[in-house]
């Protein structure tokens, strides 16, 4: 539906589009091309009756999806995923459009997300059961795994793909209804995966999205119908989620904020380590919850590394997404963008030092889109505000370490424990980091660990909310809950008089 030249993106319940309650004259917000600084559509903002709307088309849908065959559910992420892989191009334009990432970037999103259907497609492996057999005289016991009923997703602006596969085909392989709230600043791709399902044969109800802010939020928090939520996003709003929800009586799994570490030492090819720190700082614009914000620099490499990422990051391309030749695009909003270009304007007064200063930064042609630069920082504070707080953007502080114990204490230290990585020719320091240190996911001459879809992904301390991880088999416990069945049966040769079963009465 649209409005002029302005595109209407509406929810997405029972198996189709649907508006505003109100029409139009509805709640509606804006979405950028952050390219431009353009208002390119509008987004529906959910009231709480209509969030009530999808999750009672989510129960009604559960009580025939919970029994399904697995059969079933397979073949039709089967034909979910044949259609995502055909589509990947078009869901990576979206992506670029509103959340302004190169194309590049957004097709890998997309390739992060399949491979968690993959596994989705493959769930019959992860919810087999167990069985004891004769644990007592005739006594047999068993482990089953059944779902939980309706479940919601709550997901972030960086990955409007990915994330949200992060969480609904485990979840609806496993034999639950699904709801998701995605970012309001990037919604298209989340009712584009929706018509996705629905070409695919998913009944309806059991995949819906609801747009909105807060209201729509907390309404989900606090249904009585939900019974989990999932959540990715900053700290404060991840410990928001995880008390609500909790407190309401629902399981919850909500990943917070970062600040990743790359502990260089003495020994590392440091060509390596420029190369990694540049990608995995600057890549996606620094707006994503594994890039490396902060490398600590052991012993006397400091001022070469620092010079050698100086370098590489100098010649990063920055313009729209839409063009093959950007290596960098825009951040999301423009009020994000000053933000991040705060921490570099008041780095040097918190006694850092400014080696690369990316704020001002413009791309002619585009003058009105939300365009900084990359920002490198040197010998920073640990009290330094850009040490301190989670930029999510293209700015990169170097701390310097004289020793391996001094640089794994700077890490520990640290209230986030989301990933970290050690650049180092040395089995036997590496060993003893991925042992030592004090975060979810560790990467060796590896600077972003994100796992693969059958191990789980999540952080330590103030970066996870919950017990469990992301996807992986973690995905598929917390999507289900756990029954024990005991059973005795006499034996046929105890059948009551009269009936015979063909059995011998001695036996």
């Amino acid at each position: 539906m649209t409005s002029g030249t302005t595109k209407i993106v509406n929810h997405w319940i029972g198996g189709r589009p649907v508006e505003n309650a109100a029409g139009a004259s509805g709640t509606y917000g804006p979405v950028t091309d952050p390219a431009t600084g353009a208002v390119t559509t509008r987004v529906a903002f959910a009231t709480a009756a209509e969030v009530d709307t999808a999750v009672a088309a989510a129960k009604e849908a559960y009580a025939t999806w919970g029994q399904s065959s697995l059969a079933q559910r397979s073949a039709i992420l089967f034909k979910f995923r044949a259609l995502l892989d055909a589509n990947r191009d078009g869901i990576a334009e979206l992506i670029t459009a509103e959340h302004g990432k190169v194309h590049s970037d957004a097709l890998g999103e997309v390739a992060r997300g399949l491979e968690i259907v993959d596994l989705a497609c493959g769930i019959t492996v992860q919810l087999k059961g167990e069985l004891s057999t004769q644990v007592a005289s005739r006594v047999d016991v068993a482990s089953i795994r059944q779902p939980l009923g309706v479940v919601a997703g709550i997901t972030p602006f960086n990955f409007p793909a990915m994330v949200p596969m992060w969480m609904f085909p485990i979840a609806i392989a496993c034999g639950n209804t699904f709801v998701l709230k995605p970012s309001e600043k990037d919604p298209s791709a989340s009712v584009k995966l929706a018509e996705l399902l629905a070409e695919a044969g998913l009944p309806d109800g059991v995949f819906n999205v609801v747009h909105g802010d807060r209201v729509a939020v907390d309404r989900l928090l606090e249904h009585p119908d939900v019974a989990a939520v999932s959540f990715v996003g900053s700290t404060p709003i991840a410990r928001h989620i995880h008390t609500t929800a909790a407190a309401n009586g629902k399981r919850v799994q909500a990943l917070g904020g970062a600040k990743n570490h790359m502990l260089v030492l003495p020994d590392a090819d440091l060509d390596a380590a420029a190369d990694a720190a540049v990608s995995a700082a600057y890549g996606s614009a620094g707006e994503r919850c594994m890039a490396i914000s902060a490398v600590v620099a052991v012993g006397a490499i400091g001022d070469e590394l620092v010079a050698k990422i100086r370098e590489r990051a100098e010649k990063i391309k920055i313009g729209p997404g839409t063009d093959p030749s950007s290596e960098m695009g825009p951040l999301i909003t423009a009020a994000h963008r000053d933000k991040v270009a705060s921490y570099v304007t008041g780095a040097a007064a918190q006694g850092a030092e400014v080696v690369l200063d990316g704020t001002g930064y413009t791309v002619e042609g585009y003058e009105d889109g939300h365009w900084i630069g990359l920002s490198l920082l040197d010998r920073v504070p640990v009290t330094a505000d850009a040490y301190q707080d989670e930029i999510f953007g293209p700015v990169l502080c170097v701390l310097r370490a004289e020793t391996y114990e001094e640089g794994l204490a700077l890490i520990n230290a640290s209230p986030f424990g989301n990933g970290t990585a050690i650049f180092t020719r040395d089995g036997g320091a590496a060993r003893r980091f991925q042992l030592e240190v004090e975060a979810g996911m560790v990467g060796v001459n590896v600077p972003i660990p994100v796992p693969v879809g059958y191990h789980s992904f999540g952080g330590w301390k103030d970066s996870l909310f919950g017990d469990h991880h992301i996807y992986g088999n973690d995905g598929t416990h917390f999507y289900t809950r756990g029954k024990v069945v005991t059973t005795r049966w006499p034996d046929p040769s105890e059948a009551p008089a009269g009936v015979d079963l063909g059995f011998p009465r001695n036996h």
